[in-house]
């Protein structure tokens, strides 16, 4: 029987409970939909004092909507994508990109999740010749697919490089809470600051019950988003409830010690099975996730107590995630019953 609580995604925990109060205070009364809300209007003006007035922030469904839709504003269907080849964009939204935008996705093999100058440059060619893909886009993701991050500088250099080539910058921020926790620094410090130019920023993985942001750094890309929006079906009529969960989530930095607790869950994981016989990690744990190699015989028995996904089948390395709402004890006994499973094994 499985426990309550897991390890296979901050998608599978529930909602904060101060965020479903928040959902339940703005349902009372009527509100004007699509976005005209008092609860909307105070959530752009929290994005607002993050990243400065000269923003533009637009609220959507889902992370897919929010990357393919934001990319999509960014240029046009003869231009390319470059990505980690770890990309959720490439991995995990089954071509959504690639077929609402009509951009071609270049995926780059990394080892840990960051892409650099060096990785993109093989990639700069063809540049005015009609029989390729124009390169426009470089995406990015904070903190990536394995966990790792970004240094400001490497963020910086990632722009600077791009906007040197007529290309812009985009950065899948689905755990991006996650990363200013650990940064331990404002959010415009390692985004705006930096040259992103647009971000997609994640509350679902931190407490939300659902939605997600485009915030146009880049303020001039923000052109006719709205009516792609409609277009790619991510625009909620009842909108409030959106940005109610927003304010929530902004309300004396509940965002923060959602992701703070997180990473601080996921430090202690690592710490708990890394000197245990024939566990290797294989990522820095720098979020919400820990990564390993354990024995392929005791992967699905700790599966049968505890939901996890493997990550490479090939080399038995599985991805361990924690939440805002995981616990000590959830580590300890998880970690037990690990360390339980090898020795049995010999």
């Amino acid at each position: 029987m499985k426990r309550q609580r897991g390890f296979a995604s901050d998608n599978n925990s529930g909602v904060h409970p101060l965020i479903l109060e928040s959902i339940v205070n703005a349902n009372t009364g009527h509100e004007v939909g699509y976005g005209d809300d008092k609860y909307t209007e105070k959530a752009i003006k929290n994005f607002k004092n993050l990243f400065g007035n000269d923003i533009e922030v637009f609220f959507v469904l889902t992370g897919t909507g929010a990357n393919v839709l934001g990319i999509n504003n960014m240029g046009h269907s003869f231009n390319s994508i470059i990505c980690p080849a770890t990309a959720h964009i490439n991995i995990d939204e089954c071509g959504a990109p690639e077929k609402f935008t009509g951009m071609k996705t270049i995926s780059i093999p990394t080892d840990n999740g960051k892409i650099t100058v060096k990785d993109i440059r093989p990639h700069m060619h063809g540049i005015g010749f009609e029989h390729h893909s124009q390169p426009g886009i470089i995406s990015i993701t904070q903190p990536t697919e394995l966990g790792t991050l970004y240094t400001p500088d490497e963020i910086k250099n990632l722009a600077d490089f791009a906007h040197s080539n007529h290309m812009y910058l985009q950065m899948d921020g689905a755990r991006i809470s996650n990363a200013v926790a650990s940064l331990d620094m404002p959010i415009a410090d390692f985004t705006k600051n930096c040259g992103v130019d647009v971000l997609s920023f994640g509350g679902t993985k931190n407490g939300m019950m659902y939605g997600e942001a485009v915030v146009f750094l880049n303020k001039e890309i923000s052109q006719n988003f709205k009516y792609f929006r409609k277009q790619g079906m991510q625009l909620a009529s009842k909108m409030r409830y959106i940005g109610a969960q927003f304010n929530a989530f902004f309300e004396d930095d509940l965002w923060l010690k959602n992701a703070a607790h997180s990473n601080k869950m996921a430090k202690l994981l690592h710490d708990a099975v890394k000197d245990i016989d024939e566990v290797t990690i294989t990522q820095a744990v720098q979020a919400n996730g820990v990564f390993a190699i354990i024995p392929n015989e005791v992967i699905e028995k700790l599966q049968n107590e505890y939901f996890f996904y493997t990550w490479d089948e090939g080399r038995s390395e599985v991805r361990w995630m924690c939440s805002f709402d995981t616990t000590q004890d959830d580590i300890i006994e998880f970690a037990q019953l690990l360390k339980k499973l090898i020795k049995e094994k010999k």
